[in-house]
């Protein structure tokens, strides 16, 4: 387990300071949030987009796991694909050999169109900084709304910083948690 470039708040103060600014008890008990509750404004400004999109969002809560997931994988978070693995299936219903294929989706036989296609938009702002012209049309008939396309693109930037932070702060993984489910296999940039 890595050790935090910055140190983390202790249990009882990320709850006080969670408790202060209304971030939900259960998240100031996760190491992200132990680190971003030093700066609790933006732990606040976290939370409430990341929850926007977790709970009640235009993008389909299966769809968004997917790229959460390429986004875990394809950056080598352990912190984010380790999360995601049990929140996937657990709340949203993903099932492990849909979230398995993330890592191969384009020699993947198991997911549809809709599930590339946000894999694909995945991949590109990866790749590119951006979703191209081409996949944001596909993705406004496949996905039916505009709402659920920008959401698309909103997750991608969101769960890409998580990334982002916890690889560059070494967040470790929770306590007795097993890194990169199901298998141990670490994630290819």
């Amino acid at each position: 387990m890595p050790t935090p470039r910055i140190p983390m708040l202790a249990p009882d103060s990320a709850a006080a300071a969670a408790e202060e600014i209304g971030v939900p008890a259960q998240l100031a008990e996760l190491n992200i949030f132990r680190l971003l509750l030093r700066r609790p404004r933006t732990a606040k400004a976290i939370n409430d987009m990341l929850l926007s999109m977790l709970f009640g969002g235009a993008l389909d809560d299966h769809l968004r796991e997917l790229v959460i997931m390429r986004l875990g994988w394809a950056t080598q978070c352990d912190y984010e694909w380790t999360q995601h693995w049990t929140v996937a299936q657990d709340v949203f219903g993903c099932s492990p050999e849909q979230l398995m294929a993330v890592r191969d989706w384009e020699r993947s036989e198991i997911l549809g169109e809709a599930e590339r296609l946000v894999l694909q938009a995945t991949d590109e702002t990866l790749a590119t900084g951006a979703v191209s012209n081409g996949t944001i049309e596909r993705c406004r008939e496949v996905l039916g709304s505009d709402d659920a396309v920008v959401e698309l693109v909103l997750a991608i930037g969101a769960w890409r910083t998580i990334s982002q932070v916890a690889r560059s702060l070494d967040i470790p993984l929770e306590e007795g948690v097993v890194s990169w489910p199901p298998d141990g296999v670490a994630g290819q940039a």
